[in-house]
């Protein structure tokens, strides 16, 4: 019988501690430095309070701050449970008070766990899959920051040199880039000339350096105009296409560590055995999940966390009112919605649900989210027997089609 909940409220620095009995009493407020002597001591003196009782541990984050306390927790063999944040709000408005503390927020993450019966336990991922987490998160926040960078150049070209702005694609052109690290104006494109452009983009390897320097002329002649402060706004220019170069190298070195590090977990066969998975999206998979799928117990549990299963919105004579969840995991979904974006062009059975489905009626991405909770029926045994994908005979896509 569990005798003992206990709450925490994770922080960066400290935690906030709330232990409660059966009665939901308080028997333990404490406030703890995010330091394994510490936590050690917590941990001791709450499992003193329980005197050889069972005790459920629960937190509002399951990764991050509290990191050290879940590997000390699981490492001494504790139960955990995780509440997302947003529960915890929502539900310390039923809570006497209107004050917002991190001891009153430990005690609703206490109660929560004493009550509830639908909560996910917490367990700490597998070396790899947590690893896979860190480097598909640093991949993440590059690919965000070259994004951002590639909209600040073309906004800084319109400014001063539009007709360029327009004439490469600067998410996919190296060799436009490269161009702008040292040629940006029309009259230093015009004086360069188109041959030693080309020459100068063919000596740093870039490709298609013909038609771009080509295009980077015909820019050039279309405006013989100087705008204000052009010397200003070619050196920002310049500054970004070096920022973008090197962020492209670094998400290739990324990509190269993320591809090895997914083929040391067990489940990566599986995985990229699916059609539409890769190397990235595996470790974005295996990332999210902890690289056990046993903690969500069915497929449509899992399903649920992914949010591919649609939630009712009955109410008196209206049935059948589904709608997403409001609360799912954006990651997995995003996983699910790209892999299955990529089976399209390889995969024709999954090319042939999807047309199925825009015949009924559905809408490209309504048809995409059937797709993927199709996948993902299908992923579910596969990670559970540990099978490859065994694609179906040409007859029966042909008839499912």
């Amino acid at each position: 019988m569990v005798q003992l909940w206990a709450g925490i409220d994770a922080g960066k620095a400290h935690h906030h501690c709330v232990v409660i009995d059966a009665d939901g009493n308080r028997l333990l407020s404490q406030r703890v430095p995010n330091d394994e002597p510490a936590l050690l001591q917590l941990l001791a003196g709450v499992l003193e309070l329980a005197d050889g009782d069972k005790v459920v541990w629960a937190t509002d984050l399951n990764h991050g701050g509290p990191a050290l306390l879940i590997a000390l927790l699981v490492g001494h063999g504790q139960n955990i449970l995780y509440i997302p944040g947003r529960t915890v709000h929502h539900a310390s408005k039923i809570y006497r008070g209107d004050g917002k503390t991190d001891a009153k927020d430990a005690a609703v993450i206490a109660d929560q766990a004493r009550m509830r019966t639908d909560l996910q336990p917490l367990r700490a991922g597998d070396e790899i899959s947590t690893g896979l987490r860190l480097l598909t998160a640093r991949r993440a926040d590059k690919s965000a920051d070259r994004v951002r960078a590639i909209n600040r150049l073309q906004a800084q070209l319109l400014e001063y040199f539009p007709a360029l702005e327009r004439a490469f694609d600067y998410s996919r052109s190296k060799a436009a880039l490269l161009l702008l690290t040292k040629h940006r104006t029309p009259d230093g494109i015009r004086r360069a000339s188109q041959a030693r452009i080309h020459a100068w983009l063919k000596k740093h390897g870039a490709r298609s350096s013909t038609a771009v320097a080509a295009a980077a002329v015909e820019a050039a002649k279309s405006q013989h105009t100087i705008v204000p402060a052009q010397h200003m706004g070619e050196g920002i220019a310049a500054a970004l296409a070096r920022e973008i170069l090197t962020l492209d190298e670094e998400l290739a070195n990324l990509d190269a560590l993320i591809s090895e590090k997914v083929t040391e977990h067990q489940h990566t066969e599986v995985l990229l055995s699916m059609p539409g998975f890769g190397p990235v999206l595996a470790a974005e998979f295996l990332g999210a999940t902890g690289g056990d799928l046993t903690v969500f117990q069915s497929a449509d549990r899992f399903a649920g966390v992914v949010g591919l299963a649609p939630a009712p919105r009955d109410s008196g004579r209206i049935s059948g009112n589904h709608h997403r969840p409001r609360r799912y995991d954006r990651r997995l979904l995003r996983v699910f919605y790209l892999s299955g974006l990529s089976a399209l062009k390889s995969c024709p059975s999954s090319r042939g649900y999807y047309d199925r489905k825009r015949a009924e009626g559905k809408s490209h991405i309504q048809a995409m989210l059937s797709l993927a909770r199709r996948r993902l029926n299908v992923l579910w045994p596969m990670l559970r027997d540990g099978t490859t994908y065994n694609p179906p005979s040409a007859a029966t896509t042909t008839m499912a089609a």
